[in-house]
């Protein structure tokens, strides 16, 4: 069974570890049954892909899925990369937050 994830699509991303470490991206798609997310500009791979009656054929570069702990949301503060809390506004509404500055990441 997949477990909750505090990172959705649209969300900026730091990369922690890896290649890429260091580099920031919008997150683009999640596959929670695999912990895995696609981050806009990073994790770059070359695919040889086959020629089509849509599409031409060649060497095609696309971003590849990186594991979720390879990641972090970045603190709109600061710009730094911050670990995310939930709590619930006096409008009733559940949200996400940053916890090293505590601004909500959800609007």
């Amino acid at each position: 069974m997949a477990t909750k994830l505090k990172i959705k699509k649209g969300d900026k991303v730091i990369v922690l570890t890896g290649k890429d470490k260091g580099k920031k991206g919008d997150v683009l798609r999640v596959f929670p049954a695999k912990n895995r997310a696609i981050v806009q500009g990073v994790n770059i791979v070359q695919r040889h892909q086959a020629q089509t009656q849509r599409q031409q054929g060649g060497i095609v570069r696309k971003e590849a899925p990186i594991h979720i702990s390879n990641i972090a949301h970045v603190d709109p503060k600061s710009g730094e990369a911050t670990r995310v809390g939930f709590k619930t506004l006096d409008d009733g509404r559940k949200v996400r937050f940053a916890k090293s500055s505590g601004e909500v990441i959800d609007v």
